[in-house]
């Protein structure tokens, strides 16, 4: 896209682009009420914009496929892939089972346990598989100890979408914002580690007042240790081995000029080829699909609406707000973020507001602390309500079965539970990053290396 400098005026491919792009938002973001998938009406959408595009000039087949970010679509691919090799090892469950042995009980220090647990989990696997793995654990530990799992559960969501934030390859809109940006792993990470880590020792504090009730009932300890062993201890040692590599490749990929992509992929085959007890078959039927699909549908549709100018049209109404105050701009960016994001999926928002701020960036103005604010906002966003991310619904979905497999409607995370569970700790941890953001903008504002 190349720099627009003179002002812009409304045509018939804004208009259609926008009309595709707002009918197909409007079908995502209603997934739950009329019952297709959003990869659907993503693929859909994506359709009609080439095929409008095509017709009307703005827009054809070749262009679609170099819109789509394929750094994101492999680095999550081989993420995923890594993920099911381990899942299977016994090692997650090992490592809860022996958390909870250590806790002897204590409830508050084994929420503070399992929530590092999945935070640090987070920070290379994404927070939707972190809480699929760690979430069934979590209930079957609470019923051994006789006690509620939902302060645990809540926990798990909050704290492992709060620690997503904090790398590049924690959470998918970082993966979007950082293959846009040009973002490198340690850039990422030492920009918003700080800033994630005051708001999830914030969360963490936060949730021992709002479940003080129910943290404060003595539980008895319990002996784990005969659920901690590994049912496959060598491939388990070698995933480990593997994402330890990663790591440092991870952290050294810009001087390689290596994409993050490559190392994901170097790191599956070796770990591929150093157990020998991987089925390759079971462990790609892993893979969600669905999910590399809908990312890729959605760059091909923005890649429309990018090429037919709508967004460029739009960003030249915000330039001279940004322009005249960046700090409260990056902060308005960030809250408004977070309320979208725990409204509705935060992927979609993320891939429409990447072109605007890419087209500012090339009119010449500083970008740098809206990449930061809009990572923030919607990553912590999907914390305000249970639909805010996939991984809250997973959470709020396994706690509705446990309450009917027991019979007590108390063990449900329901709506209202979160909004005074949830949403005071998301809006802590908001307030927290606004006021970082504010004491250290210099910082924030420094132009990213490239």
């Amino acid at each position: 896209m190349e720099a627009i400098t003179e002002t812009l005026t409304w045509n018939s491919n804004m208009a259609v682009s926008g009309l595709i792009l707002a009918g197909t938002f409007i079908g995502i973001f209603t997934e739950g009420v009329h019952g297709f998938h959003r990869t659907k009406f993503a693929m859909g959408g994506a359709a009609m914009m080439v095929l409008a595009g095509q017709l009307m000039g703005f827009y054809d087949p070749q262009m679609a496929l170099e819109a789509i970010d394929w750094n994101v679509v492999f680095l999550l691919g081989a993420m995923m892939t890594i993920v099911a090799i381990m899942i299977p090892t016994g090692g997650f469950q090992a490592l809860a089972y022996r958390i909870a042995d250590f806790s002897k009980g204590r409830q508050f220090l084994l929420m503070a346990l399992l929530g590092t647990a999945v935070t640090v989990i987070s920070l290379l696997l994404d927070n939707v598989t972190t809480v699929v793995i760690f979430g069934p654990l979590i209930v079957l530990i609470a019923q051994a100890l006789r006690t509620s799992p939902v302060p645990y559960l809540l926990a798990a969501a909050l704290l492992s979408d709060t620690g997503g934030v904090a790398t590049l390859v924690g959470d998918p809109p970082n993966l979007m914002i950082g293959s846009a940006a040009h973002i490198d792993f340690n850039t990422f990470i030492i920009k918003m580690g700080g800033m994630v880590t005051v708001a999830w020792v914030v969360i963490l504090i936060a949730l021992r007042f709002l479940f003080h009730k129910e943290l404060s009932i003595k539980t008895n300890p319990r002996d784990f240790s005969a659920q901690e062993k590994l049912a496959d201890p060598h491939t388990w040692r070698m995933s480990l081995l593997v994402l330890g590599i990663m790591v440092v490749f991870f952290i050294f990929h810009h001087h390689l000029h290596w994409e993050p992509w490559v190392v994901a992929v170097l790191g599956l085959s070796i770990l591929l080829l150093i157990s020998k007890n991987v089925d390759m078959d079971a462990s790609l039927e892993q893979i969600e699909l669905s999910l590399l699909m809908f990312f890729m549908s959605l760059f091909v549709l923005v890649g429309g609406v990018e090429h037919s100018h709508f967004l460029e049209y739009l960003g030249q109404f915000i330039r001279p707000f940004v322009e005249s105050d960046l700090l409260l701009a990056s902060i308005l960016l960030m809250w408004v973020a977070a309320i979208l994001s725990a409204m509705i999926d935060n992927i979609p928002f993320t891939a429409a507001m990447i072109p605007i701020i890419m087209g500012m960036e090339q009119q010449g103005i500083n970008v740098a602390p809206l990449w930061w604010s809009l990572a923030v906002g919607v990553g912590m966003g999907g914390n305000g309500t249970h639909l805010g991310s996939t991984a809250n619904v997973f959470i709020v979905t396994l706690s509705e079965r446990v309450a009917k497999e027991t019979g007590n409607p108390d063990l449900r995370v329901t709506p209202g539970l979160w909004f005074r569970k949830g949403t005071p700790a998301m809006l802590l941890s908001l307030a927290t990053s606004s006021l970082i953001m504010w004491l250290f903008f210099d910082f924030f504002s420094q132009p990213i290396p490239r």
